[in-house]
């Protein structure tokens, strides 16, 4: 395709890591997992990291820990205040967890939550916030973290579109109590599949860490804040303390994934030159919504909706852009109150989603790669100029 929606990233370097782990023999979770999760963790200027077997497993054990905290655990039935745009499983586990979600609309122009609808969506049950950051475009996380501390919330942050993007000089994913992140393919760098939890917390971080595996205390010190360790060497080797996972990542992903990271500012510099010819395109186009930059955006795509004020012929424009070769989608996964799986929530809406609606109605992104897409950028440009009268 000329113009796609995701592309590769590897190099030799890579395949180079790669065969060092072959040779090696070690494949399940080992020390150049925890190299990674070290790293990982130096490079957002956080204490502690855990490495899962991709961006949906992070969330999954974020909130599983957040239940098992000594001091005001979650508990099924609190509510959770949430973005009517994200991914599935920004979601999902909140409700396998037995969680109420309140959904909030998002800004048209930012596609994040609007935050100045927070005090319309507290109540009594409120006692978390998941604030995500669509699409590489950080969200107001600032403003949604003094929330959260002035209500006493716990804060996710599910940063697994945004990786590298930063707020007032302050990277996200480390404005959470939790904070997530993914190594999908598509994504900013690429492990094959991955994923990985940043915290402060120390008791948060040994909670992740055993219900990432099993739920036992194998990778648990024996200070560790959430067991006391007894006596029976043989019993502690396998002994289970809560109702965990196994979504533990392997050595392979661990070795690639430190060759990424160095690679991850030179990505997001072509990203945000890219972004540049982009805007200089598509801004000020009365026939065009593209995304308002807040903070430093990391850009994972280029999203676009169509003005309803001009009465736009999406299935056109779509028609318009496969005869051109250029690949498009969803932006994210639309408004999440549209899919069928809402039938399962137990759930709220903070006022109307009218713009959650219309990203999902007139909206669709296209790929954004760490290298020169000038040709595929005037493309586009070309085909919605035609398209879109």
């Amino acid at each position: 395709m000329f113009y796609e929606l995701a592309a590769p990233t590897w190099g030799p370097e890579e395949i180079a890591a790669i065969e060092r782990v072959v040779a090696s023999g070690r494949f399940t979770m080992g020390e150049t997992v925890a190299a990674f999760e070290r790293a990982f963790a130096d490079h957002h200027g956080m204490k502690h990291a855990v490495m899962v077997n991709s961006g949906s497993s992070a969330n999954l054990v974020s909130v599983a820990a957040l239940f098992y905290k000594q001091d005001r655990p979650l508990q099924r039935g609190d509510e959770v205040i949430v973005p009517a745009i994200s991914w599935a499983t920004t979601y999902h586990p909140l409700q396998q967890y037995g969680l109420k979600l309140v959904f909030v609309d998002v800004e048209l122009d930012t596609l994040n939550m609007d935050a100045s609808r927070l005090e319309q969506a507290l109540s009594p049950r409120t006692r978390a916030i998941v604030a995500v950051s669509i699409l590489g475009n950080p969200a107001a996380l600032d403003v949604i973290r003094r929330f959260a501390d002035d209500h006493g919330l716990y804060l996710i942050e599910d940063n697994c579109e945004s990786m590298d993007a930063e707020l007032a000089g302050r990277k996200t994913g480390t404005f959470g109590h939790l904070n997530t992140f993914s190594f999908f393919f598509s994504h900013h760098i690429s492990t094959m599949e991955g994923g990985m939890v940043l915290t402060d917390d120390t008791e948060l971080y040994h909670l992740t860490r055993s219900m990432r595996a099993h739920g036992w205390t194998r990778d648990l010190p024996a200070d560790s804040p959430v067991f006391r360790r007894g006596t029976d060497d043989h019993y502690e080797a396998y002994r289970f303390i809560l109702p965990g996972y196994n979504v533990r990542p392997l050595e392979l992903e661990g070795a690639i994934g430190l060759e990424q990271l160095k690679k991850l500012p030179g990505f997001t510099a072509a990203r945000r030159r890219n972004l540049a010819l982009f805007r200089d395109r598509f801004a000020g186009d009365e026939r065009f919504i593209i995304q308002r930059e807040h903070g430093k955006s990391s850009c994972f795509s280029f999203t676009i909706i169509l003005n309803p004020a001009r009465n736009p012929d999406r299935r056109a424009v779509f028609a318009a852009m496969a005869e051109a070769d250029i690949g498009f989608r969803i932006i994210t996964g639309g408004c999440f109150l549209r899919h069928d799986v809402i039938r399962h929530y137990d759930y709220r809406v903070a006022g109307g989603v009218e713009n959650a609606n219309l990203a999902h109605d007139l909206g669709f992104f296209v790929g954004n790669h760490p290298f020169d897409l000038t040709a595929q950028i005037e493309r586009l440009h070309a085909v919605l100029d035609r398209a879109c009268p």
